[in-house]
C-alpha cells in the first residue's frame, strides 16, 4: 500500500494540473458562510449583481448609491453559497489491491491518489468531503485533505450504507463482481445519492490477457484458483465476458442517473483525475 507521504505527494501534484472545481451545484439545504459561489443570486456574502427594484422587494434592499445613477431602483444581490459533500469510497477487496507487475501501482492505490487529488481540488473550492464509510463526518477546509488521506488508508469496511444527508458519492473498484451483485450493494446508496460516479479502475493485463501454455488464475483475497492447460485458447472467450461485463456496468450507472469512468493504471494518473473531475462537472447540478 502507497504511504501517507507519497499519496499526499502525488495527489498535490496532481491537484496543480486540475482547474478549479465548480460543481454547478442546486441550492442546498444548509448554508455555509464561506462556502463555494454557484454563479448564482442567493444567500451569500459574495457580490453577485444589481437588478431593477421590485414591488415584491422590501425598501431596505435599495442599494441607493447604485440607484442614484438614474432614474430606476435598483437592489443589489448576493451569490448563491452553498458547500456542498462528495463523499468517497475505496474497494477494500485484495483483488482491488493488486498489480499485474510488481513496478506498477495497484489499482486501489491509483484509485486513492485520484481521489485525493480531487479531493484536494475539492476542498480549496469550498466543498465538505469525507468517506462513506468509518466514524469521521465530512469536513471543511485546509484539514480536510488531511483527513481524507488518512481514511483512505485506513482499513475500510465493505458496508456501502446510504448516508445521512444528500452527497455525492465516488465509488473506486474494479467492479469485477456480478453486475447483478453490485446493483444490489448500489442501491441503498443511490437511493439517498441521487449523484455519483462509479471510477472503475483496471489493470492493463486484465485488458490484453497476454497469458500461453499451462497457466494458474487466482484471485487475491480468495480460495479460488483454476489451471488452464493453453491459456491462450481461453482469451477470446475471456475478452468477450470483459466487453460485456463493462456494457452491464454501463447500464447499471445510467439507470441509477451516475456516470461510468473507466481508468487503466498504465495511463496517466492525470488522465484518470481529469476524467474524474469532468465527471463531477457534470453531475454537480444534480446534487
Amino acid at each position: 500500500m502507497i504511504s501517507l507521504t507519497t499519496l499526499r505527494a502525488e495527489a498535490e501534484a496532481l491537484a496543480r494540473q486540475l482547474p478549479d472545481v465548480s460543481l454547478q451545484a442546486a441550492a442546498a439545504d444548509l448554508v455555509h458562510p464561506g462556502a463555494a459561489g454557484r454563479k448564482r443570486a442567493g444567500s451569500g456574502e459574495q457580490f453577485w449583481q444589481y437588478r431593477r427594484y421590485a414591488q415584491t422587494d422590501a425598501a431596505d434592499r435599495i442599494d441607493w448609491r447604485r440607484s442614484a445613477r438614474g432614474d430606476e431602483y435598483f437592489v443589489r444581490e448576493t451569490e448563491l453559497e452553498t458547500a456542498r459533500t462528495i463523499l468517497f469510497w475505496n474497494d477494500p477487496h485484495a483483488g482491488f489491491d493488486w498489480a499485474g507487475d510488481p513496478g506498477r501501482e495497484t489499482k486501489a492505490d491509483r484509485a486513492r491518489t485520484i481521489m485525493l487529488a480531487l479531493g484536494i481540488t475539492l476542498a480549496k473550492d469550498g466543498e465538505r468531503i469525507g468517506m462513506i464509510t468509518g466514524s469521521r463526518a465530512p469536513s471543511l477546509g485546509k484539514s480536510a485533505p488531511d483527513k481524507l488521506a488518512e481514511d483512505l488508508l485506513a482499513t475500510q469496511s465493505g458496508d456501502l450504507a446510504p448516508p445521512r444527508s444528500q452527497a455525492i458519492a465516488v465509488i473506486a473498484s474494479d467492479f469485477y463482481d456480478g453486475v447483478d451483485a453490485w446493483r444490489a450493494r448500489l442501491a441503498p446508496l443511490a437511493s439517498s445519492c441521487r449523484s455519483g460516479v462509479l471510477l472503475a479502475v483496471s489493470d492493463p493485463i486484465e485488458h490484453e490477457f497476454p497469458f500461453v501454455g499451462r497457466t494458474r488464475f487466482s484471485r487475491p483475497g480468495t480460495a479460488l484458483d483454476r489451471l488452464f492447460g493453453r491459456a491462450e485458447t481461453v482469451r477470446d472467450t475471456y475478452l468477450e465476458k470483459l466487453a460485456a461485463h463493462q456494457d452491464q456496468l454501463q447500464t447499471l450507472a445510467v439507470s441509477m442517473g451516475w456516470t461510468l469512468v473507466r481508468h487503466r493504471t498504465d495511463q496517466t494518473a492525470l488522465r484518470g483525475a481529469a476524467a474524474l473531475f469532468a465527471a463531477l462537472e457534470m453531475l454537480g447540478g444534480k446534487a
